[in-house]
């Protein structure tokens, strides 16, 4: 006999909605990582640094899901898209324990391998970055729960949970970014994890315009503005598939100013290089939808 439960679509299954989702994200990469630390050498920095790296890459692709969850469902409304916006705190949450995965061996560096970390990986922004990283992390989790949010009003946790959300994507993002473009040699995971990071910030502005197209109706003129935008927008691409070719210039002109010395110590992601396409791209975006709302006005 067939249930009005059998006929349920697999999205609103108990098992992947919930605290139940989280713990079938949570608990498999948390098994990993055991496994992954009782077969590494935590007498060595070197493996120490090897868990650091898989926990992020463990943790990375649910981090790039929670951000794109509210664009994919104004994208592509529908039972997924609800899905995913019905557990986006489950996901963030399943994102906060591969995390602290990394927290940990973070710390056991820091006080076990001291030399190694002073020497081999210390470099004073990216412990600015990590740091901030972590503190939106630990203010987003705590205001997950009653007890947290009832601290705030509904505008300012919209704002740090929005902010938190754009911080750590920056900071995923912008590794895989220096790891093709700077660092060289990169591997095959990083081209996935770069492109993966890519697609989830893209489906944000193309919802933002899509809401903004929305919210009016009718048959848009064509427009040169238009067609400057899509050509923006290409602009930006190309420069996100080959950052290595403009990477050296921009940065030369970009740094070693007196007047940039004390950012480029301390402000977290400084020249922003890894997001110099998005601001063409977001830039194509909005000249594109603001020349199809004039459009549509005139029409």
């Amino acid at each position: 006999m067939v249930t009005n439960a059998d006929r349920l679509p697999l999205t609103r299954h108990k098992a992947l909605n919930g605290w139940r989702l989280f713990w079938l994200i949570a608990g498999p990469l948390s098994a990993v990582m055991v496994v992954a630390m009782l077969r590494a050498d935590l007498t060595t920095g070197p493996g120490v640094s090897s868990l650091i790296q898989l926990s992020v890459r463990m943790a990375v692709p649910v981090l790039f899901v929670a951000f794109a969850a509210s664009s994919i469902q104004t994208l592509f409304p529908g039972s997924f898209g609800q899905w995913l916006l019905r557990n986006r705190k489950y996901v963030g949450l399943a994102y906060a324990a591969g995390m602290a995965w990394q927290g940990f061996f973070i710390l056991w560096m820091v006080t076990i391998h001291r030399d190694y970390y002073v020497n081999e990986v210390y470099f004073l922004r990216d412990a600015i970055e990590g740091v901030g990283g972590y503190l939106f992390l630990a203010a987003m989790t705590f205001t997950s729960f009653r007890p947290g949010r009832q601290l705030l009003s509904a505008k300012q946790w919209k704002f740090l949970h929005k902010a938190g959300m754009y911080y750590l994507w920056a900071y995923a993002f912008s590794v895989y970014w220096w790891a093709l473009f700077y660092y060289g040699n990169p591997v095959v995971l990083d081209y996935i994890y770069y492109w993966l990071g890519f697609a989830a910030w893209a489906v944000r502005p193309a919802a933002w315009s899509k809401r903004r197209l929305k919210a009016v109706s009718g048959d848009p003129a064509g427009s040169s503005i238009a067609l400057l935008g899509y050509a923006v927008i290409a602009v930006g691409f190309a420069a996100a598939v080959f950052g290595s070719a403009w990477y050296p210039t921009v940065n030369r002109l970009l740094t070693g100013y007196a007047l940039t010395a004390l950012p480029e110590t301390y402000l977290p992601y400084w020249p922003f290089e890894p997001f110099l396409p998005m601001f063409f791209i977001l830039a194509g975006v909005m000249l594109f939808t603001r020349s199809r709302l004039s459009g549509l006005a005139t029409a």
